[in-house]
């Protein structure tokens, strides 16, 4: 038997269903897709920065290796400490990824016996890194407190609460405040992913729990710098306590090469970048009021609008179609989101200009009808 004959018979069902993944790179379109909220991604003048901090440095290439033997280094500790500072807790933790350090947490932290109780639309990453503890797991219903409640008869041990801050299918808040709320009811955990609200968001953009206060409410925060950062990397922050452990017990930390100096030196280069021009994120919240404006039911706070259009096909479909008039709009197709909640995923950013937001408003009118 051919040995790729089952990974063959999975792949042609994908496709039947309308929902096979291929790698593309579209170029010459309008970005309405990418998670460059801030432009900082295509700024010259922050990537001559890093480049320049770079070379003053005289680092190496590559950090050599794991936190642990050879990786570690001044300038990674000053990151975490400019890091913590900034998001108002006693420690931060630097990883290669969002997804790293949210399997490095819940891979880990949450032990035998405890209850990891997660938002249903928590991404992936959280999702893999809960599978991978010993811990009870329970989804409650999106943003349901009434739901949460009820899970949390159902909870045992010490309960983590999670929910992201801003959700990246749909670009709504969390409940923070009244999860907390919650939560030092019944002495539970609350952890805060901040993928999408990390540089929008915040003094400095240091997210959303930064800027409602809640640091001594929340136990730890995940932040990513792959998106409005422009950038990549992330970092857990937390209690002195919570970094020792992780270096202890995560797996993800122990067993990871460290992030290099030039990824390092680009996160403190980033922030700083950002906190010498507040008028970005007041840039984009503009860009967001002005396509709520135009598009009645498909406001949110956020630069992420949803625009639910069921159906692998049909949704595909109408992305293409947007394509071919130069705007660059992906499909979510299922798996990705629940079956029959197949969607368009359309981003703001600060470089969209009016006349684009326009446009994309009155195309997206129509193609409603």
């Amino acid at each position: 038997m051919n040995r790729d004959c089952k990974l063959e018979s999975l792949l042609t069902k994908r496709t039947t269903q309308g929902g096979l993944r291929v790698l593309s790179n579209k170029k010459g379109l309008v970005d309405f897709s990418s998670n460059d909220y801030l432009g900082l991604a295509r700024s010259e003048e922050l990537k001559q920065q890093i480049l320049a901090s770079y070379q003053k440095s005289k680092l190496t290439n590559g950090s050599t290796g794991s936190r642990l033997l050879t990786g570690n280094n001044t300038l990674t500790k000053a990151c975490e400490d400019q890091l913590s500072e900034l998001f108002g807790y006693d420690s931060a933790t630097v990883f290669n990824s969002g997804y790293m350090a949210n399997l490095a947490f819940f891979s880990s932290v949450p032990q035998r016996g405890d209850t990891i109780i997660y938002d249903e639309y928590a991404h992936a990453c959280i999702k893999d890194g809960s599978r991978l503890s010993m811990a009870k797991r329970l989804p409650f219903k999106h943003n349901d407190l009434d739901d949460l409640e009820r899970k949390m008869k159902d909870a045992e041990g010490q309960v983590y609460i999670v929910c992201e801050s801003v959700y990246s299918m749909d670009g709504d808040f969390a409940p923070l405040k009244d999860i907390t709320k919650m939560a030092a009811q019944e002495n539970a955990r609350v952890v805060v992913d901040e993928a999408h609200s990390t540089g929008i968001w915040g003094k400095y953009g240091a997210g959303l729990v930064s800027k409602l206060k809640l640091q001594k409410q929340i136990f730890a925060v995940v932040h990513t710098f792959g998106k409005a950062m422009g950038i990549h990397g992330a970092s857990i922050s937390g209690s002195q306590t919570l970094k020792q452990f992780i270096v202890n017990y995560s797996r993800p930390f122990i067993y990871t090469t460290a992030p290099s100096p030039f990824e390092i030196i680009s996160i403190q280069s980033a922030f700083e970048y950002l906190k010498n021009r507040p008028g970005l994120s007041l840039d984009l919240m503009s860009k967001i009021e002005s396509f709520n404006r135009m598009t009645p039911g498909l406001q949110s706070p956020s630069p992420i609008k949803s625009v639910i259009i069921g159906g692998n096909k049909k949704t595909r479909q109408l992305a293409t179609e947007l394509q071919e008039k130069g705007l660059d709009v992906r499909p979510i197709l299922s798996p990705t989101v629940k079956e029959g909640s197949e969607r368009l995923r359309i981003c703001l950013h600060t470089y969209n200009s009016d006349e684009e937001i326009a446009l994309i408003c009155d195309l997206l009118k129509k193609a409603r009808g």
